[in-house]
């Protein structure tokens, strides 16, 4: 599950993180008193306001803009609230931003230059570790660093039985180049990062950029954080941090009645239960010419509604030009998938799109005769292979 900048800012804070401080508001009004407070409580005379939407490089599309007055901070906060901002990292027609983080100006003159920098926590899943990845290009793309300059970005192992040394922290600092008493802050900074990471459960926490600011304090100006969906039963608080309109729709009803679906760009609609089985059926679909248009297992229950169910998913997509359904009855039995499919059909009235049913398992004699005697416009296969020519014919 992933979350808004000053949500992950609020995981960060409350281990001990120093964040670049700010409250969210969804109108220009409420931007205003935001500001206000935080000039109360900060004394920043300067606001950053930031549109919150789950994506990066906002800046360039205009979502991050800084205001230097009151009349600035309703000005800027009325231009991005509501508009489709658009960003490398969304759809084409863009996401529609529903509210703004008021921040401090934290970029204030004193006795040095603030510094960026780049850092992030995650697994490494090739060798089961945790890594902090690091880089002194703070507020950069870091694929662009990866890709120009690779020896600038550095990387810490963590092992997860063991946790994060002290001396693991102290050499993020010294290859960042600081000393003193920036130089303490960054140690602290990484071992109460690295912390929430471990205790919130999380897949992914990215910050850039971390700042040190002209007198030497390490904060976090953003936060992209990635929860582990199956560890939020732990974290009720962070469950319902979710926005569902920063979702895809469809992902998004799929859920609520427990089907595991991913939405693609294809063309070729996939019904199939087991994640293994539904790769291989996405490889077989690219095999036979076309592009899958989602990833959809129905799990180890296939009867008539759960079924239909996953058909009127897949139908929502408008590119679906076919649909192949691909079931192995281990579990489940395939007469009871086949007559699913035949009952799910009929309920629907019609399906405008051609089907192709690959049953294999227990009892799948039965269920290809129940769809070859179903006089509904589907077609039956049994190898992987002419289940893949039939898919290339209908897409002919």
């Amino acid at each position: 599950m992933n979350l808004h900048e000053y949500q992950g800012k609020e995981i960060l804070n409350s281990f001990g993180v120093e964040i670049q401080r700010g409250m969210v508001a969804t109108s220009p009004e409420e931007a205003v008193e935001a500001a206000k407070k935080l000039t109360e409580e900060t004394g920043t005379g300067w606001h950053v306001i930031k549109a919150q939407v789950h994506a990066g490089g906002r800046g360039k599309g205009g979502g991050v803009k800084l205001a230097k007055s009151l009349d600035e901070v309703r000005d800027i906060a009325g231009q991005i609230i509501g508009m489709d901002l658009v960003t490398p990292q969304t759809p084409p027609e863009g996401k529609r931003v529903h509210q703004v983080l008021i921040a401090e100006d934290v970029y204030y003159p004193g006795d040095s230059e603030p510094e960026e920098y780049y850092m992030s926590v995650l697994l490494d899943r090739a060798k089961g570790k945790n890594m902090i990845m690091y880089s002194t290009e703070g507020g950069m793309d870091i694929e662009a660093v990866a890709e120009k300059t690779p020896h600038l970005i550095f990387t810490e192992e963590v092992d997860p039985a063991v946790g994060l040394l002290p001396f693991q922290a102290r050499r993020v600092a010294f290859n960042l180049g600081l000393s003193g008493q920036a130089f303490k802050q960054m140690t602290k900074f990484v071992s109460a990062l690295y912390k929430a990471y471990i205790s919130s459960d999380a897949s992914l926490f990215e910050i850039n950029p971390v700042l040190k600011t002209s007198d030497d304090r390490v904060i976090a100006v953003d936060s992209k954080v990635t929860l582990d969906d199956n560890a939020l039963y732990r974290h009720k608080d962070y469950a319902a941090m979710r926005d569902i309109r920063e979702e895809n729709p469809i992902e998004v009803e799929a859920k609520a009645v427990g089907l595991n679906y991913v939405d693609l760009d294809g063309n070729v609609g996939c019904m199939v239960n087991g994640a293994g089985l539904a790769m291989a059926t996405m490889d077989l679909i690219k095999q036979a010419g076309g592009e899958p248009a989602n990833f959809l297992d129905v799990g180890g229950t296939a009867d008539a509604e759960r079924v239909e169910t996953a058909f009127n998913i897949i139908l929502k997509d408008p590119n679906v030009k076919a649909i192949l359904v691909n079931i192995f009855g281990g579990i489940v039995r395939c007469d009871r998938v086949a007559q699913g499919i035949v009952d799910a059909y009929k309920n629907m009235g019609s399906i405008d799109v051609p089907i192709i049913v690959r049953l294999q398992g227990t009892n799948a004699d039965i269920a290809k005769e129940l769809i070859d005697n179903s006089g509904l416009d589907v077609q039956s296969a049994v190898a992987f292979q002419e289940a893949a020519d039939k898919v290339q014919a209908v897409l002919a």
